[in-house]
């Protein structure tokens, strides 16, 4: 367990508000001892209102979880609010120091080990001189207070909406289940250790789900295989929107801003943008390509070589293609490009891509 904020979380609607759960950081009877920065820790409640990004993450080892942290409470029975704490808390008479009201939770590593190490290794313990969080040895006194670096943020409104069509990340996670192996089989056997660790860990997921459904249904002539282009097209979606987020902070207002569709956005801020809008917005404007061109390395491939790749999967993104039916004829030509059979993919060239 350990405890981290960092970005600006989007205000939630009072539906989202409801879906929640209260997880509380139970006293075994052996270590009844108060827990020394616990202060420190019910002081994060002022960051949440705030409206800062709170997360928890949590670890069997083998698989690691995210938590949107709404609220950190101390342990009160008279206040904690019994329509959103399990039941086995009161039956087993559990005693807790601490609540964490939870907004949501998504999977970052599934049955991997090796990379929930990986994953760990890029926060940094506060109290230890902001050292990398170790997994073996370094689990005491937990929850630990951690920071991210890379000022990750998991829970944006906007970015659920377009991958998960509003869906909760937890929701959506049930349907993953299962994927470590392949996750592991496409990290040593496809795209490589490097390659594989520069996406992000919810590119990833798509990819391993894309994945999937084609070696599971590859035989299978009456399937269709949109959802497969849907699933690369969102890990592309989320790689490519973080590249120009970072690229555009302390950007020219005129170069970081742009309308969409009948929207005023901030591209330094919003990863909110589908391939087809993303072709645009790094295209669109030749002041703009220029500037991410010379920003990011690989940034000729990024501003000329992508663009049109982008436009090619628009079709198959959007609304309308949804409820259009794709064979594998239609689909497995993109599906190799993106990740790479018989030649360099798309998803192995962007994580070339970074700010210089």
């Amino acid at each position: 367990m350990l405890v981290e904020h960092s970005g600006t979380a989007a205000i939630r609607s009072p539906e989202y508000e409801a879906a929640c759960v209260s997880r509380g950081r139970v006293l075994l009877q052996d270590r009844q001892q108060p827990l020394e920065h616990l202060p420190q820790i019910l002081v994060l409640n002022s960051s949440v209102d705030a409206r800062d990004e709170l997360h928890l993450y949590l670890t069997d080892y083998r698989s690691l979880y995210v938590a949107e942290v709404l609220a950190v409470e101390a342990d009160d029975k008279k206040t904690t609010d019994p329509r959103h704490t399990p039941e086995y808390y009161r039956r087993e008479n559990l005693t807790c120091d601490v609540w964490f009201k939870l907004g949501d939770i998504r999977a970052l590593v599934h049955d991997d080990t090796l990379a929930v190490q990986a994953e760990l290794r890029q926060l940094r313990v506060t109290s230890y001189n902001d050292r990398p969080v170790s997994l073996y040895g370094g689990m005491v006194n937990l929850p630990l207070l951690v920071t991210r670096p890379d000022g990750m943020r998991f829970f944006d409104d906007d970015e659920r909406e377009l991958l998960n069509d509003a869906d909760l990340w937890v929701v959506a996670d049930a349907a993953r289940v299962g994927l470590g192996l392949l996750m592991a089989d496409l990290r040593d056997n496809l795209f490589g250790v490097r390659a594989w660790s520069a996406l992000s860990p919810t590119a990833r997921t798509f990819v391993a789900t894309a994945e999937r459904l084609m070696r599971d249904h590859r035989r299978d002539a009456s399937f269709d295989f949109a959802t497969v282009l849907i699933e690369l097209s969102k890990a592309i979606e989320v790689q490519v929107n973080g590249i120009i987020a970072s690229a555009l902070s302390g950007a020219p207002v005129p170069l970081r801003s742009g309308n969409v569709d009948g929207h005023s956005i901030d591209f330094s801020t919003a990863r909110t943008q589908s391939v087809g809008q993303l072709s645009r917005v790094i295209a669109g404007d030749r002041e703009r390509m220029d500037y991410l061109a010379t920003r990011l390395t690989e940034g000729r491939w990024f501003t000329e070589t992508l663009p049109p790749v982008l436009e090619e999967l628009a079709p198959f993104r959007n609304e309308s293609a949804h409820s259009a039916r794709r064979t594998r004829e239609e689909v497995l030509p993109f599906r190799d490009r993106i990740v790479g059979v018989g030649c360099e993919g798309i998803l192995s060239a962007l994580t070339k891509v970074s700010g210089k």
